[in-house]
């Protein structure tokens, strides 16, 4: 079953229960999709958590937009979910930095229960820990703050001592303002045993790319500029080429120092530039020709690429 973002949100809003005293809501799971529930809880300004837990009738496929991502990180307890070709298996987590995310169809799977942790944090909230420490600081928090990049995913297996903070969250025995400060201390407390994690990668090994790789990779990136208003997904596209998605992700990165949607990311917004200069359409008109569905997230990358915001570029370009 495929479903938009949109539609998916919308069929829990009638479901939700508020707790008292906290921002804590339980949704139970639409009976259309299955049986559980889905509980959000607000912990501060930048800092959510999720607790899931639901036996799906079918697959479903959830259409997400292209967009701003921010630092997450999810422990999956039981259950299987697929992102294009990663599969998450229960006893492991994922840990994605902030960034940009492209077009994605996450697959969450019936075959089993599906029971998981989501973390959210937003990058202000994560870089405030880290003001006025030291360049080696800043060196170990990096990969988790891509700005305009692609965000990168790392994944791992679940530790005791993270199993240990997750039951810990699950068991919370805490009520009102001592329970957001308990539940706070464990979601800090699992992003430092991921950090650590992140800080001492195990069994990394690196394959030089053949020269015939690298010719298939100047296809991909040709192939992908040909299309910018809707291009192929990474499957797709290594698809097309011949290589599998792994070595073209690798590989693109060798080649271009840029993930696949980075630099289609950052070729779109520099062609926009160039429309904007031109003056022959309006900002909407050239946010979709450059493959742009959503005018204000369009508006902010082109800020934060620029410095400028599009309509005032094209203003100033007028009056030059």
């Amino acid at each position: 079953m495929m479903i938009s973002k949109e539609a998916y949100w919308e069929l829990f809003e009638e479901t939700a229960v508020e707790q008292a005293h906290v921002d804590d809501i339980t949704y139970q799971f639409p009976p259309q999709l299955g049986q559980g529930y889905y509980r959000h809880i607000n912990l501060r300004d930048g800092l959510e958590l999720d607790i899931t837990k639901y036996q799906l009738h079918d697959d479903i496929i959830v259409d997400m937009p292209e967009r701003s991502h921010p630092i997450e990180y999810t422990f999956l307890l039981s259950g299987v979910e697929q992102y294009d070709t990663q599969v998450m298996r229960g006893g492991h987590y994922s840990l994605y930095s902030s960034g940009v995310a492209p077009k994605e169809k996450p697959k969450s799977c019936a075959t089993q229960p599906i029971f998981a942790i989501n973390v959210h944090i937003e990058p202000e909230l994560f870089t405030a820990f880290w003001h006025g420490e030291s360049e080696f600081s800043f060196s170990v928090t990096q990969p988790l703050l891509k700005g305009d990049e692609e965000y990168e995913t790392y994944s791992g297996r679940t530790t005791i001592a993270m199993q240990t903070a997750i039951q810990q969250i699950l068991q919370c025995p805490y009520l009102s303002l001592t329970k957001r400060m308990y539940l706070e201390s464990k979601v800090w407390e699992l992003m430092a045993l991921l950090m650590h994690d992140l800080e001492h990668p195990r069994n990394l090994s690196h394959t030089p790319l053949k020269p015939d790789d690298i010719e298939r990779i100047h296809y991909a990136k040709e192939i992908l500029l040909q299309q910018l208003d809707n291009p192929l997904s990474l499957i797709e596209l290594a698809r097309q080429v011949g290589l599998n998605d792994c070595t073209l992700k690798r590989g693109f990165r060798y080649c271009f120092g840029k993930t696949v949607f980075g630099y289609l990311h950052d070729y779109r917004l520099e062609q926009a530039r160039q429309l904007l200069e031109q003056r022959r359409m309006n900002v909407s008109e050239i946010a979709r020709s450059v493959g742009f569905a959503n005018r204000s997230y369009f508006a902010s990358a082109f800020r934060k690429k620029f410095g400028v915001n599009p309509r005032d570029y094209l203003t100033q370009k007028n009056s030059a």
